[in-house]
């Protein structure tokens, strides 16, 4: 009789050790290890494992004809455009998202736009009875299309049922970690567990044609729980994002092997489900307050889309010997960057006051072409002096204080034209574009120190009442932001 074999596998990433221990090693993550018997864990058939000799296999030149990928659209074009065209047969994907974002919404109204266009659609739920999977249908107005549900986990009475008549195009596994299988010996949702029954499902993918959705869980971090080597295996890594209070979410294609992997979809959750927005540049620009300070408008891209988006600032004094830095939607380490830069070359001393950055709309920005727009409204909630409203800014700071330039000049430009803009703030070397200006009023900052001359010269404020400002602070702040009396 086999002797049971006990380690400690991380949940996290599936690192494997003989004793427990409170730290992982590969990962650092605390308290991740749980116990799991590996006696007979494989992923190879019983009849398979009795040793064989190897077989010949035929090799391709590299110089051969290949096609494209034959797609099939989902009936959504945000989701369309994350995956590069429509899902590719065969293909794997693994789709993650924080718990009640909308990731079991936004297959229910995929499989059931493919279900009316024709094709076979499988909807396989590990969390929900048949009967709740209807319920959603129904309040989402799709009740009527011809999916086929199912309530089931085991991943051999799964691939056995799709494996008869008609192979499905799309198959929902919802969600991957509630899966399992008999060639694994432990419980359902561990590393293994979930390690195994992927790659199950992706073989029956790669044999069948059919393409799988996986829907993954993910840890307090955002990151997709279960051992990382499911993100390899498969096709596609999908995040779907959004702040549980705003009604805007963004599917993002982390990993693609048939598409972009800087693309994003926008969607709108309502009341009837998630509604695609096809212009976002106007939603995340909706119930903007024109006129106040600290707020400048950045013209980013996002993949092949320009998108407007709304950067706030809030400077104000302290007390605390450490300064409070908040950020929501940026790097705080280059809004650390940034400030480190108006510091030390522009002679704005932020060491007494607290900064708060947010992102308007919960967009998450991964850009440098934001640190123009950033510092400019940094310096304008510093000096209290409100930016023009139909100006936008691009541009990335290197640490010398220079602007430098950056990429798609003319199509930031020509959504911003299109949305009623009518200036533009970017570097000098960007006036040469070949794509234009698109009617815009082009306004060009070589250095750092000319934007905050010019945002200060529009009217500086007192923040604060200037008797109670020591004679140390009026002798150290800078000319231009010296408070102004009377």
């Amino acid at each position: 009789m086999a002797k049971n074999l006990l380690s400690f596998v991380c949940q996290n990433c599936g690192a494997a050790y003989n004793k427990w221990q409170g730290k992982c090693d590969a990962c650092s993550e605390w308290n991740s290890l749980a116990e799991e018997d590996t006696t007979g864990v494989t992923t190879i058939p019983v009849s398979a494992r009795s040793k064989r000799k190897g077989r010949t296999f035929n090799l391709e030149s590299l110089t051969g004809q290949s096609n494209d990928a034959p797609r099939i659209a989902s009936g959504m074009g945000e989701l369309d455009r994350v995956t590069g065209g429509g899902f590719v047969r065969g293909s794997v994907l693994l789709i993650g998202g924080d718990p009640g974002i909308g990731k079991s919404t936004l297959l229910t109204q995929a499989t059931s736009l493919m279900a009316r266009a024709g094709h076979r659609v499988v909807y396989i739920s590990g969390e929900e009875a048949v009967a709740q999977v209807r319920l959603r249908a129904s309040r989402l107005g799709l009740a009527d299309a011809s999916v086929q549900l199912a309530s089931e986990t085991s991943v051999e009475d799964i691939v056995a049922t799709l494996s008869e008549g008609t192979v499905p195009r799309l198959i929902v596994i919802d969600s991957i970690q509630t899966m399992w299988t008999d060639t694994v010996e432990s419980a359902p949702g561990t590393v293994t567990q979930v390690r195994a029954s992927a790659q199950a499902l992706i073989r029956f993918a790669k044999k069948s044609g059919a393409t799988i959705i996986l829907v993954g869980h993910v840890t307090k971090d955002g990151q997709i729980a279960g051992p990382r080597v499911v993100e390899h295996m498969v096709d596609a890594v999908m995040s779907f994002e959004g702040e549980g209070s705003q009604q805007f979410r963004i599917l993002r294609a982390v990993k693609n092997r048939f598409g972009p992997t800087d693309e994003i979809g926008v969607f709108e959750m309502t009341g009837l489900g998630l509604r695609e927005v096809s212009n976002p540049s106007e939603l995340f620009l909706s119930d903007r307050d024109l006129g106040s300070p600290g707020t400048a408008v950045f013209a980013g891209m996002e993949g092949t889309r320009p998108v407007l988006v709304e950067l706030q600032a809030l400077v104000a004094p302290t007390t605390l010997g450490t300064p409070r830095r908040a950020v929501v939607g940026w790097d705080s380490s280059r809004l650390s960057m940034v400030l480190a830069v108006l510091e030390a070359h522009c002679g704005v001393k932020l060491s007494g006051y607290d900064v708060y950055f947010n992102v308007a709309g919960g967009l998450r920005i991964n850009e440098p072409a934001a640190d123009m727009a950033a510092a400019a409204a940094l310096v304008s909630s510093l000096c209290n002096a409100p930016l023009p409203t139909d100006a936008v800014y691009f541009g990335e700071i290197s640490l010398s204080g220079a602007v430098r330039p950056v990429a798609q000049t003319s199509a930031r430009l020509k959504e911003a034209a299109k949305l009623g803009f009518g200036r533009a703030v970017l570097p000098e070397s960007a006036r040469g574009d070949p794509g234009g200006d698109a009617g815009l009023s082009l306004n060009t900052i070589g250095g750092l120190t000319s934007l905050v001359a010019d945002i200060a010269a529009r009217g500086v404020k007192p923040t604060r009442d200037n008797s109670k400002s020591t004679d140390a602070e009026k002798n150290t702040a800078p000319a231009r932001f010296k408070r102004q009396d009377g």
